[in-house]
């Protein structure tokens, strides 16, 4: 039996985790289980800091194995996962053994809203996506705009001093390319992910005064586009921005693939800027456990308990609670309501079970060979050959791939002047060693999706399509988790 506890900086100081205290009745039910071979057998111990995600205090996972040779586990191979942070929460002796019990009849007695899938293709990101929808019925049901669900109420984007600092550097670099004759007429600036529009305002705010405070007269020459994938969104990012309504395009476009809007300006953009959206693009994880690698697959449940409490809200057996998720997923809260007026007689009643469906929604996990990462595809364009470097380098591991923040980095790339650069803002792990120590997501953000950034991954990638890749801790906030990534051709 494998022990891994990974979040090492809570095991010492005056708030040190009692590990001990969190396995011993772990271990207690285990003795008590005859169905689970101990020898292959391993535990592993988070703690998830994000105070609502998907999993519950402790979980079982199986690695399934394509065959004995070369040592891979057997089929029924578990892994106990425990968060650390809930161990308080119940009694985990008499937990433990309900959840081995529940495994071993094959009754976890769970409510699937899902078949098990790749988790790209989980209904989390359906979620995900309808709260970009109808951000206007969640914002109006909970009574806060989403931006007040981020650490600190705002973004740091919006930062005056680092707006300045990036418009000083990029200002330099016209002023180079200015005395040579070879500034472009349209000066080209994107946004991905605008949110309401208050970063663009302050960037845009700041252009200006600097601009006429140099007397460079750039601004007359600006295009700012702000890119977004919720009209209600893009919307209330215009009004914010309107004093600059002669500067501003809005376009509605999927992150993950901005060219096929923008790639008429391909090579022509200054800056892409981009904060707190690639943590919440589709991501899923490889892992690699006793010399092989894994992808973690994924099935979305409510617990039979919750599952009972929303049934009754229906008014409808539980059955029924599936096909309904479908329903809300494909239609969202107002036309459901239009489609089902005798069960939601309005769209507040479908955001009520939207947000109870949310809060309840959990994922259940499991490990699938694979069989090699070149036969393992992280965007349309991207192999997972180009994993290998960082999850073969030392032991065991488990990792984000992002692929949905990858897709959209390899498709920004092309877009970008020569003298251009791609900035974001966002979660990032930048050593591969930090997956091994603590929990990078997923969590819940409001009603959204959020997962750290494999910064590794993304700068091994611009490295071979000849771009430097750089990261650096926001500096003009203390406190802060935000890690600022820069890229650009390389010199």
């Amino acid at each position: 039996m494998l022990v891994d506890v990974r979040p090492t900086s809570r095991l010492r100081g005056a708030k040190a985790t009692d590990v001990a205290a969190t396995l011993a009745p772990i271990m207690a039910a285990l003795r008590d289980t005859d169905s689970v071979d101990l020898s292959r057998l391993r535990v592993v111990c988070d703690w998830i800091q994000y105070k609502d995600n998907f999993r519950e205090q402790i979980d079982v996972r199986t690695i399934l194995s394509n065959g004995p040779a070369g040592g891979a586990p057997a089929d029924g191979d578990l892994e106990i996962a425990v968060d650390l942070r809930r161990s308080a929460e119940g009694p985990l002796a008499e937990t433990t053994r309900a959840l081995l019990r529940g495994y071993a009849d094959n009754g976890l007695h769970r409510c699937y809203l899902e078949p098990w899938v790749h988790t790209t293709e989980s209904c989390v990101w359906d979620f995900n996506a309808l709260y970009w929808r109808a951000l206007d019925l969640w914002e109006k049901a909970t009574g806060r705009l989403y931006e007040q669900a981020l650490p600190g109420g705002e973004s740091d984007a919006r930062n005056t001093d680092a707006v300045r600092e990036l418009l000083g550097q990029m200002f330099g670099v016209w002023d180079d390319l200015a005395a040579r004759n070879s500034l472009p007429e349209e000066l080209y600036v994107v946004e991905l992910g605008v949110g309401n529009g208050g970063q663009a305002k302050v960037w845009l705010d700041e252009f200006r005064a600097m601009d006429r405070a140099r007397g460079t007269a750039y601004y007359g020459r600006l295009n700012y586009l702000m890119c977004d994938y919720s009209p209600h969104v893009l919307e209330q990012a215009r009004i914010t921005v309107a004093d600059h309504e002669a500067r501003i395009s809005a376009l509605a476009l999927d992150a993950r693939s901005p060219t096929t809007a923008l790639g008429f300006l391909r090579g022509k953009i200054f800056l892409v800027y981009v904060s707190n959206v690639y943590d919440n693009l589709p991501n899923e994880e490889v892992a690699r456990i006793g010399g092989r690698n894994y992808r973690v697959e994924s099935r979305a449940y409510v617990t039979a308990d919750d599952a009972t409490l929303i049934a009754e809200d229906l008014g409808c057996a539980v059955e029924t609670i599936r096909p309904t998720v479908g329903q809300l997923l494909r239609l969202g809260p107002a036309l459901l309501a239009e489609t089902r007026p005798d069960q939601f007689p309005s769209s507040e009643v479908a955001v009520t079970l939207w947000r109870e469906l949310w809060a309840a929604l959990r994922l259940e996990e499991r490990y699938v060979p694979l069989p090699g990462l070149d036969m393992y595809r992280i965007a349309e364009r991207v192999s997972g050959e180009i994993l290998q470097p960082l999850v073969e380098s030392d032991g065991d591991i488990r990792m984000h791939v992002n692929n949905g923040a990858v897709a959209s980095f390899v498709d920004t790339l092309p877009l970008l002047h020569p003298f251009g650069r791609l900035l974001c803002h966002d979660l990032f792990v930048t050593d591969v060693q930090q997956f091994q120590n603590a929990f990078r997501g997923p969590g819940k953000y409001d009603g959204s999706v959020v997962n750290w950034c494999n910064g590794p991954l993304l700068r091994h990638i611009g490295g071979r399509a000849g771009f430097d890749v750089g990261f650096a801790r926001f500096a003009h906030r203390t406190g802060t988790n935000i890690v600022t990534m820069t890229a650009q051709v390389r010199d």
